[in-house]
């Protein structure tokens, strides 16, 4: 998805509201934050369209590690800084005032010992008093095995069927995708792709983020259904 396929990745998710989900996490940083800033970091920001409406009002940097999705991000962020990085080991030489991490991106690390990792690369990025908001993956208690679900795309000049098939391995979720694409003047292709995600409760998320050093605390309301945002405040005095 983040390779071959980054360049069809906006299209497949063009029903997301990337500038109400952007509204809503300036008002969860300004609710919890304490540091008085308005520096932001976006972790796995895919093609920048959360930046793109956080960059009115912050000063934004965006890490992720596909340059195939930064390389779109570039394009619609002209003069924002974006660099590739793995969200455990990235380094940043400044802190910030919110620390985000959307969509479940978080999911597709492979175990616990690399969430708490992440999480506390995360925080030692904020500043004393910044947010963190990171959007889980699908809480194992409300992932449906056997699941179908098929999202499309169509204009004059590219179609696109993408279908999926939900499974799980153990304490992983799998999900199966196959997508149809149809462009003008260079025909039809099938590609697949199997997206592992770790399932892990939203409780031991909360103690995973505490255990990096943060107040942590599980919003239900999300941006998509079954996962909710969780939220981790940095002492003012660290």
């Amino acid at each position: 998805m983040f390779h071959e396929l980054a360049k069809y990745y906006d299209r497949i998710y063009s029903w997301k509201d990337y500038r109400g989900e952007s509204a809503r996490l300036e008002q969860i940083a300004h609710r919890y934050g304490r540091s008085g800033g308005t520096a932001w970091l976006d972790v796995a920001c895919g093609t920048g369209r959360h930046l793109e409406f956080l960059q009115r009002r912050h000063d934004v940097i965006g890490v992720d590690l596909s340059r195939e999705m930064l390389r779109i991000a570039r394009r619609r962020l002209p003069g924002v800084q974006l660099q590739t990085g793995d969200m455990r080991t990235f380094r940043i030489p400044r802190q910030f005032d919110v620390v985000s991490c959307l969509f479940s991106a978080i999911g597709h690390l492979r175990t616990e010992r690399d969430v708490l990792t992440a999480f506390r690369n995360f925080s030692r990025h904020l500043k004393p008093g910044g947010v963190l908001i990171v959007e889980p993956w699908i809480d194992p208690a409300k992932f449906r095995v056997g699941m179908v679900h098929m999202v499309t795309h169509d204009d004059p000049r590219l179609k696109v069927v993408r279908v999926a098939f939900s499974g799980r391995r153990g304490n992983h979720t799998v999900i199966e995708y196959h997508y149809l694409i149809a462009e003008a003047g260079r025909g039809i292709r099938h590609l697949e792709e199997v997206d592992i995600g770790l399932g892990v409760s939203a409780r031991r998320l909360v103690r995973l983020m505490e255990e990096a050093g943060l107040k942590a605390r599980f919003v239900a309301r999300g941006f998509t259904a079954d996962r909710g945002l969780l939220v981790g405040t940095k002492a003012p005095y660290a």
